[in-house]
C-alpha cells in the first residue's frame, strides 16, 4: 500500500515517518504550510525526536498539492478542524483525490468526517482515534511523546460495516508501524470517547497552562473530571451515542494517561501558546452542541468554551508560560 499524507504537523509526521520506517511502506507528504515545506526541504527531511532524545534528519518526501502527481491508495489527514475545510477544497482543486482511493483521520474533535465525504464515498472513509502525543515545536520539527510502544489507536469505518479488505490491509500497515491499532465496531461511539477525553485534559490544562502531571497534581481533578464526563455522557446518551468506556473508566484514564505524559501540553495548548486558534469549539462546544440539538444543556461545557477564549483573548496582555521540560533542557531555571 501507498500512503499520501496531508498535513506535516505533529500527528502527520508521526503517522507517515512510523509507517515509512517501520513498515516499509511508500509514504509522501502534502502540505501547504510554507515554511513547513521549505525548512523540510532545505534540511534533507524532517527532524523527529521521542521524547527529547536522539533526534535526526528522516528523508521524506513533500509536495505542495498543486505539483503533487502521485496516485497513493491511501490518504491520511490530519489537518486543526478550522483548516480542513479550505484544505479540502485546494486538494480538490489540484486534482489529487481519485475515486478508488480509501481515506483515514484520526483528527481531535468532531466535524471532519462530514468534510472529508464531500471528496470520497462513504465506504473508503476510516475514522479513527489516536492517544499518541506528539508535538511540534516549528517548521520541520517534531518530538514523539512516549515510549516506544505505547501508541494505541482506534479505528472504524464511517459506513460502521465490518472491515473489508482495503480497511484490513491498513489495519495490518499500522499494526506494522507499531500505531498500536485496535478495531471498533462503531465510529461516532469510538470517536466521542476521543472528544470527551479531550473536553478534559485538553482544555482544563490550556486555560490554566499545565502540563498533563501538573494537572494531576490538584486534588479536585476526579471531581472535576466526572462533572464534565457526565454531562458528556448524559448528552451523548440522549443522542444514541454509546461511548467505549465507562464513565468511570475515562475518569480513571485521565489520572493514568496524564502519568505516562506527565510533562506534556495538550494540543490545544500548543496551539494556544503559539497564539494560534484553539479547537475548543469542536470538543467541548461540540458536545454542548450535541446536548442543545436534544434538550439537554451541557452548561460546565458550555462555561468552559468561553473560558478557553477569554484566555485566547489574554494572550494580547501576557505570554504563555514557557514549557518546562524545554526550559530544563535548554538549562533555563524555571
Amino acid at each position: 500500500m501507498k500512503y499520501g499524507v496531508i498535513g506535516a504537523g505533529a500527528m502527520g509526521v508521526r503517522y507517515g515517518v512510523m509507517l515509512q520506517e517501520n513498515a516499509g511502506v511508500d509514504v509522501d507528504f502534502i502540505d501547504t504550510w510554507e515554511p513547513n515545506v521549505e525548512k523540510i526541504r532545505s534540511q534533507g527531511g524532517v527532524s523527529v525526536a521521542r521524547d527529547h532524545q536522539n533526534r535526526r534528519i528522516v528523508p521524506v518526501n513533500i509536495f505542495y498539492p498543486e505539483e503533487y502527481k502521485g496516485h497513493p491508495d491511501v490518504w491520511i489527514i490530519f489537518k486543526k478542524q478550522m483548516q480542513l475545510a479550505e484544505e479540502m477544497e485546494r486538494d480538490s482543486k489540484a486534482g489529487i483525490f481519485h475515486e478508488d482511493q480509501y481515506v483515514f483521520s484520526a483528527m481531535n474533535g468532531m466535524g471532519h468526517f462530514e468534510k472529508i465525504a464531500k471528496y470520497f464515498p462513504e465506504n473508503h472513509i476510516i475514522c479513527g482515534t489516536a492517544m499518541i502525543a506528539t508535538r511540534m515545536d516549528g517548521p520541520a520539527n517534531i518530538d514523539f511523546m512516549g515510549a516506544q510502544g505505547d501508541e494505541v489507536m482506534h479505528m472504524a469505518r464511517y459506513t460502521n460495516e465490518k472491515p473489508d479488505a482495503t480497511t484490513q490491509a491498513i489495519f495490518n500497515d499500522f499494526k506494522e508501524a507499531k500505531l498500536g491499532p485496535v478495531f471498533a465496531d462503531e465510529w461516532k461511539g469510538m470517536c466521542m470517547s476521543k472528544v470527551v477525553f479531550n473536553a478534559v485534559t485538553n482544555t482544563l490544562c490550556t486555560m490554566f497552562e499545565m502540563q498533563m502531571g501538573q494537572f494531576i497534581e490538584y486534588s479536585g481533578v476526579r471531581e472535576m473530571s466526572r462533572q464534565l464526563f457526565d454531562e458528556a455522557y448524559d448528552a451523548c446518551e440522549r443522542a444514541g451515542i454509546y461511548l467505549i468506556p465507562t464513565r468511570q473508566e475515562q475518569v480513571d484514564s485521565v489520572i493514568t494517561v496524564s502519568k505516562e505524559y506527565k510533562y506534556h501540553y495538550p494540543s490545544m495548548y500548543q496551539d494556544f501558546s503559539k497564539g494560534r486558534p484553539t479547537e475548543v469549539d469542536y470538543i467541548n462546544g461540540y458536545i454542548a452542541k450535541v446536548g442543545r440539538e436534544h434538550d439537554y444543556v451541557c452548561r460546565t461545557h458550555e462555561f468552559v468554551v468561553h473560558e478557553v477564549h477569554m484566555a485566547e483573548m489574554m494572550r494580547k496582555y501576557h505570554k504563555p508560560q514557557t514549557n518546562v521540560a524545554d526550559a530544563k533542557k535548554e538549562g533555563v531555571r524555571v
